[in-house]
């Protein structure tokens, strides 16, 4: 099974979301649907910029808490 780290945005307010997935076609068919309330819905994060394969859900996990803690401005 294939897990995916990614980041959405919405290309205004730099917002970003960054998350991981074991189904990325699902997760952005949910976020640009608005089917989940919260920061997504709040901030229009539809746009993917960025995933990437792991297969392994610690190594992706891994992954997704060291990209949550890099700056963004």
């Amino acid at each position: 099974m294939a897990f995916h780290v990614y980041i959405m945005t919405n290309r205004g307010d730099g917002a970003v979301d960054i998350g991981v997935t074991n189904d990325l076609a699902r997760r952005i068919y949910e976020r640009r649907e608005k089917l989940e309330s919260g920061l997504t819905e709040r901030c229009n994060l539809t746009t993917l910029v960025f995933y990437e394969e792991y297969h392994d859900a610690d190594e992706a996990i891994a992954c997704e808490k060291t990209m949550k803690k890099w700056q963004h401005n």
